[in-house]
């Protein structure tokens, strides 16, 4: 099975829709898959739920898909870096799940590992809770989240081999092996490609049994959301 696709456009072709739920792996602008997300904008498919940590910047990242109202729902845990964000969100525009970021990770890896729900402490007593079902363990008092189990995942690695074996660089692995797991269909954007046997077992971050599609983009932009710097002395 082929499962290489000479473009972005390509890989997502006959697998996005109108309506459908998304994960998109990266955290910030670190890791995300710069040319599907780009690929998805042009695509023009409407009424999306996009899980995603956060939302991207203003014109980049998922900032485009919001810029187009292609976005009607996100399930995220920091939007503060989005202008756009905050305008939709509170003109209500955009639904918003807000969801604790541990919470969020465990919902996807859930998800992935086939397990419908779970018990978390974290949220109880705040909104977080409002409307789930709470349970006593031991004295201490869970909420109940339910798992997410995406239409589509679009993530972003740093190789692939051509069974659709990755391996992340760094920081960029984040949510990406999570949003993996869990899509029914997950469509991974790498840096490069090599040969079945090329990576060593020890060097596989994760299996290709859970990637259906590959589309390499070699030249990413990586842009950095806060850049810092430290002024340097005379």
């Amino acid at each position: 099975m082929n499962k290489i696709y000479p473009s972005a456009p390509d890989a997502i072709a006959g697998v996005v829709k109108d309506e459908q739920m998304i994960a998109v792996g990266g955290f910030g602008l670190c890791g995300i898959p710069e040319a599907l997300i780009e690929a998805l904008r042009a695509s023009g498919v409407k009424g999306l739920t996009v899980i995603s940590n956060n939302a991207g910047v203003d014109g980049f990242g998922l900032g485009k898909l919001l810029e187009t109202r292609q976005i009607r729902k996100m399930i995220s845990s920091y939007v503060g870096e989005n202008k756009e964000f905050e305008r939709q969100y509170l003109s209500g525009e955009l639904e918003l799940e807000f969801t604790p970021q541990g919470t969020l990770a465990e919902k996807l890896r859930a998800g992935g590992a086939g397990i419908p729900a779970f018990f978390t402490k974290t949220g109880v007593g705040t909104l977080v809770a409002e409307g789930k079902e709470l349970r006593e363990f031991d004295g201490e008092t869970y909420v109940m989240e339910r798992s997410l189990v995406p239409d589509v995942a679009l993530i972003k690695a740093h190789v692939a081999d051509r069974a659709g074996n990755l391996r992340f660089r760094y920081t960029a692995r984040n949510f990406n092996p999570a949003a993996a797991t869990a899509g029914r269909i997950t469509i991974a954007e790498v840096e490069e490609i090599v040969e079945v046997g090329d990576l060593a077992p020890d060097d596989i971050h994760l299996p290709g049994i859970y990637i259906h599609r590959i589309v390499q983009n070699r030249s990413p932009e990586k842009r950095i959301e806060q850049r810092t710097t430290t002024k340097a002395e005379n």
